[in-house]
């Protein structure tokens, strides 16, 4: 009986993202980004835990793998896409754009498009068991969610529309380059060899602190992201993308 019940935990824990993502798809599609983004974080606790759980557990399976992909497309990939979907219908619009007003939000599920892509070659790269090979799916959408979230005065200029075209370009091309990017994953709990994850977590918790959950991961995630270049340009990179991975989360 009761491991009847364990088994189902991991996949009861993977839904629960995806119902997440549903809700925060909802409260994009009504204009609440700031409720959008509390969804997502709450789907991104639930991945989290989702394979932790499957591993502790001994309870890991293929169709647990497919379902985290399916649920993390729809939490980091249609939900942020659909805020900034929702953003550009109320934008103002240069002249030259508006005759475009009811087609050109609809750009935004390409990065939805790259998302899932991003998801299907993480489950067949096993490259990615210490680190990541482009830009998380949950750090992606946690940027986006709480960029618009915290900015919403920036995106009532005419010259924003382009800034957020641009970028929504910038962040499907992220997910799926090979641009190496560390995770917060410890082989053992010393400073040497964490020294750029100790820092970047000390930073991340003084940005959120300062600024607040929602308002602060915009910063979080550029910091990580500049953090990963600088790591990569000086080629220096703290973790080893050599072995197979072994789990399907990010």
């Amino acid at each position: 009986m009761a491991n009847s019940i364990t088994k189902h935990i991991p996949n009861t824990l993977t839904c629960s993202n995806l119902v997440s993502g549903c809700i925060a798809t909802a409260c994009a599609f009504g204009g609440s980004p700031r409720w959008a983004l509390t969804w997502i974080i709450i789907g991104a606790v639930f991945d989290f835990f989702d394979g932790m759980s499957a591993r502790l557990l001994g309870v890991s399976s293929p169709i647990g793998k497919e379902l985290d992909s399916l649920a993390d497309d729809i939490t980091f990939g249609v939900a942020p896409s659909t805020i900034i979907f929702s953003q550009l219908w109320v934008m103002e619009y240069p002249a030259f754009l508006e005759p475009y007003r009811e087609f050109l939000p609809y750009f935004a599920f390409v990065m939805a498009a790259f998302s899932a892509l991003r998801l299907a070659k993480f489950n067949l790269d096993e490259r990615q068991t210490t680190s990541f090979i482009g830009l998380p799916t949950p750090a992606n959408a946690l940027f986006w969610g709480s960029l618009i979230t915290a900015n919403p005065g920036w995106m009532q200029h005419g010259w924003s529309l382009l800034v957020v075209l641009l970028m929504v370009c910038l962040s499907s091309w992220l997910l799926v380059c090979e641009l190496p990017m560390f995770a917060l994953k410890f082989k053992h709990w010393g400073w040497k060899g964490n020294e750029v994850k100790y820092v970047f977590a000390a930073l991340s918790a003084l940005v959120l602190i300062v600024f607040g959950l929602l308002n602060g991961f915009w910063m979080v995630i550029s910091l990580y992201f500049l953090a990963s270049l600088a790591l990569y340009l000086s080629g220096s990179n703290p973790d080893s993308t050599s072995q197979p991975r072994q789990d399907a989360s990010l």
